[in-house]
């Protein structure tokens, strides 16, 4: 069973920071799942709000900012706001990195930033899952490429997504932990999909999880888990 870090190490460092992702990168995860939106200058942004009073200094849409604007400001505990490129330089294809695409419109610029990472560094098809609960950004990757492998976000349960998950091909369905049932995971690998639950931060959650051979969880505190 993989872990993986839910926005790095949300748990003991402030999320979607550089910081957390060292932090979650200290336990030797096997991957690490981030949040990205688009800013105003198209830049791609990785924080998981589509606005910034949450967990930074400031207030306001993060696609009414600029790169330049965003830089100014710090997360509630005093981090900068990384950019994917930063992000995809720092962890340099040491773990395979979940991204989540948050904000309208990251699709397109996602997939022209990973291409270019695979062809100028270590990055490779294999490192990347590209996840949404807007599955409609998920058709427009599979549109353009079949090489990332995509995986199917729900809050409710596997069942109301395998359509989804069938239709594009997913490598992945990633239902919560909370409603999430032993049945529903043998339905899913049964059918081929790779089951990754979030977000498993209690001890039976994650007993539950080997027992039922979920192929990874996602958790705020790696180094418990």
């Amino acid at each position: 069973m993989k872990i993986f870090g839910h926005r790095g190490a949300a748990g003991l460092v402030a999320e979607n920071t550089l910081k957390s992702i060292a932090e979650a990168l200290k336990y030797n995860v096997d991957g690490i799942e981030i949040d990205v939106h688009k800013c105003k200058s198209g830049e791609l942004i990785v924080i998981h709000d589509e606005t910034l009073q949450r967990t930074t200094n400031s207030k306001g849409k993060v696609s009414e900012f600029t790169l330049q604007e965003l830089k100014k400001y710090r997360t509630r505990e005093g981090y900068r706001i990384p950019t994917l490129d930063e992000v995809l330089d720092f962890v340099n294809a040491k773990c395979t990195l979940n991204i989540e695409l948050k904000g309208i419109g990251t699709a397109v610029p996602v997939v022209e930033l990973l291409e270019k990472q695979i062809k100028d560094s270590k990055w490779d098809y294999d490192h990347f899952i590209l996840s949404s609960f807007d599955h409609s950004q998920l058709f427009q990757i599979k549109s353009r490429t079949s090489a990332f492998k995509l995986g199917v976000l729900t809050e409710k349960n596997i069942p109301s997504i395998l359509k989804v998950a069938e239709t594009l091909e997913a490598f992945s369905v990633h239902p919560p932990i909370y409603s999430l049932t032993k049945k529903e995971v043998v339905l899913a690998k049964n059918k081929g999909f790779k089951v990754y639950t979030w977000t498993v931060n209690n001890p039976s959650q994650i007993e539950s999880s080997k027992t039922w051979k979920i192929d990874g969880i996602i958790t705020d505190f790696p180094n418990f888990a």
